[in-house]
């Protein structure tokens, strides 16, 4: 029989180092009473916390902002779900972690791709967010959980895919989350990133420079995440470049 979304949460609740409270939204809760799990890096994380974004972010926002960044040639949020859960390579039974996870698009494409025997775990330091996710409904194998992006609250080996889009970008410290992916991924699990990719020219490079600065976020040079990956012992790295973003993939060895 499918998983009840309460059997999902408390299947969450045995992956963690300690135990997450079950928040009235419909979520498990290790922020408490904490805004956020950190400071803010810049404007767009500060927009994430807010109670109107989470209204419009997947159907107008993201897409939007999107398709800004990644130009006429990149997939649109559809396709990021689709190329994200190709990536992954789920199968049937397997627990995936969408880090940052927003209203839950590509949690709960997860959800039906592992099917009434797996899990898929949306994981986001915002509040505001998850009410949204947990409203959107989505397959029973889905669980929201509300805690630290960057240092993630899940024991060694628990899952067998991490995502994590539009996000690595505005974390304080991106390196340290790239280390959580790889403490929590089983061995052969794998991992998807969508973030930022400054281009190589020089001209373009400035400019890309000088909007990272102004939003907050981290503008990651070519190479440099998949260089990240490979010194965390991923191999089969996979890397596509569209306008100022690049979506990298790699399985754990």
């Amino acid at each position: 029989m499918p998983t009840s979304r309460t059997t999902a949460r408390e299947r969450v609740n045995a992956l963690l180092e300690a135990p997450a409270a079950a928040d009235d939204g419909g979520f498990l809760d290790l922020l408490g009473t904490a805004s956020q799990a950190g400071p803010p890096t810049g404007l767009t994380q500060r927009l994430m916390r807010t109670t109107l974004l989470p209204q419009v972010y997947e159907r107008y926002w993201r897409p939007t902002l999107g398709r800004a960044l990644k130009g006429p040639l990149g997939p649109s949020m559809a396709g990021e779900v689709r190329l994200a859960t190709k990536l992954l390579d789920l199968s049937p039974g397997d627990t995936a972690l969408d880090v940052a996870c927003g209203t839950g698009r590509f949690t709960r494409a997860f959800g039906a791709s592992v099917g009434p025997d797996g899990l898929a775990i949306g994981l986001d330091g915002a509040r505001t967010m998850l009410a949204k996710a947990v409203a959107e409904g989505g397959p029973d194998t889905v669980a929201y959980l509300r805690a630290d992006a960057v240092r993630l609250p899940l024991r060694e080996s628990t899952v067998d895919g991490v995502c994590c889009f539009a996000a690595l970008h505005m974390f304080a410290e991106p390196e340290t989350a790239l280390d959580s992916f790889a403490r929590v991924l089983k061995p052969g699990g794998r991992v998807v990133l969508l973030t930022s990719a400054r281009r190589g020219w020089q001209p373009a490079r400035l400019a890309d420079s000088a909007g990272g600065i102004l939003s907050g976020q981290r503008m990651f040079d070519r190479g440099e995440v998949s260089a990240s990956l490979r010194a965390r012992g991923f191999t089969e790295i996979t890397e596509r470049y569209f306008g100022v973003t690049q979506i990298v993939a790699g399985r754990l060895s």
